[in-house]
């Protein structure tokens, strides 16, 4: 996945639109699923959590249904984005201790991912308006800057490859 420019109003404007509409559904639908359930086949000791549950978890499949289908639609490209984004992130970091042992090793490819997981949480933070940890980020940044010039490589985010994660 390739780190991409993103207009940060746009998405914000996007992304709360998204869980405006998610809510909203999941109130509207959750409640209406479950009265009508309530309605049909009501119980005479007067608890309904069992229809209550339902109308949640239908609802919610129905949303992540919805979510899937119209992720590629232009109005959800930087929300996909942020989502495909943060979850090649998570990836990363899964890894992040064996992928450090291997950047003290000299290994190009952990330098890369590292370079990479570093950009797209620059990217992430700044878009989600998360500047507290952003100097640290700059201090890791500034460490693993002085390991690839100890072992001369040239970090480009765009070498990252979600398939050699495999390897660590």
């Amino acid at each position: 996945m390739k780190l991409k420019e993103i207009n940060k109003a746009r998405y914000r404007n996007h992304l709360n639109k998204v869980i405006a509409a998610c809510i909203g559904a999941l109130v509207l639908g959750s409640l209406g699923i479950a009265q009508t359930l309530i309605a049909f086949f009501p119980s005479v000791k007067g608890s309904h959590f069992h229809w209550n549950l339902l109308g949640v978890v239908v609802t919610s499949l129905v949303i992540g249904c919805v979510l899937k289908k119209y992720k590629n639609h232009g109005f959800m490209y930087e929300v996909t984005y942020v989502w495909e984004l943060k979850k090649q992130l998570n990836y990363i970091t899964r890894k992040m201790r064996k992928l450090k042992t291997a950047v003290e090793e000299g290994d190009v490819v952990a330098m890369q991912i590292i370079n990479y997981s570093y950009a797209g949480s620059r990217q992430l933070w700044q878009l989600d308006d998360n500047t507290i940890t952003m100097e640290e980020l700059s201090i890791w940044q500034a460490e693993l800057d002085a390991k690839a010039r100890k072992f001369n490589v040239i970090l480009d985010t765009d070498k990252y490859q979600p398939s050699s994660l495999a390897v660590y």
